[in-house]
């Protein structure tokens, strides 16, 4: 379970009762797709031909752009889910991810697990002994990619939720 058991406020949107603008609603949902999108070669190499992680991908970048309703996003979130179902390690880790990211077009605070499975993700393909520091360089880069008008708010919620993700936001 990478979601809180109480929703924050700060991830719900104005017209829901909480604080989240579309404009920054759209903006967690491209840095969770960019976090996924990093590690999906991950996925792709062990299943080349099958498209329903990267379809995720393109389904939340549509979403942001207004070209696809949540739902879709959701449903496309859903069968990526499914590709991971039967496979372990990195390339499961990387199709999860890429889930996450089209499921913040229905619940933003997806956002943190794009990123956390991406983490994982490069964890699990790293060489013995250096996971660690592989999945803190990822989760380094990660940071470097957010934008500044929802830095602070991911900053946040990664300590918040940090012990529900794995604690792979110890970078």
């Amino acid at each position: 379970m990478i979601l809180p058991n109480v929703r924050d406020p700060r991830f719900i949107t104005i017209r829901r009762g909480g604080s989240l603008t579309d404009a920054d609603h759209h903006l967690l949902a491209m840095w969770a797709a960019a976090c996924a999108e990093h590690v999906l070669h991950l996925f792709e190499t062990v299943r080349p031909a099958d498209q329903r992680p990267r379809y995720a991908l393109e389904q939340a970048s549509a979403w942001v752009r207004g070209a696809v309703t949540m739902s879709q996003s959701r449903t496309a979130a859903g069968h990526a889910n499914a590709a991971a179902r039967d496979l372990s390690g990195a390339a499961r880790y990387a199709a999860y991810a890429a889930a996450q990211a089209a499921a913040v077009a229905h619940v933003a605070a997806h956002e943190l697990g794009a990123a956390a499975y991406a983490i994982k993700a490069v964890r699990a393909a790293a060489p013995a002994g250096a996971a660690e520091q592989a999945g803190r360089l990822e989760c380094q880069w990660q940071r470097q990619q957010l934008p500044a008008a929802i830095r602070d708010l991911v900053l946040d919620d990664q300590r918040l939720r940090n012990s529900i993700c794995w604690s792979v936001f110890d970078c």
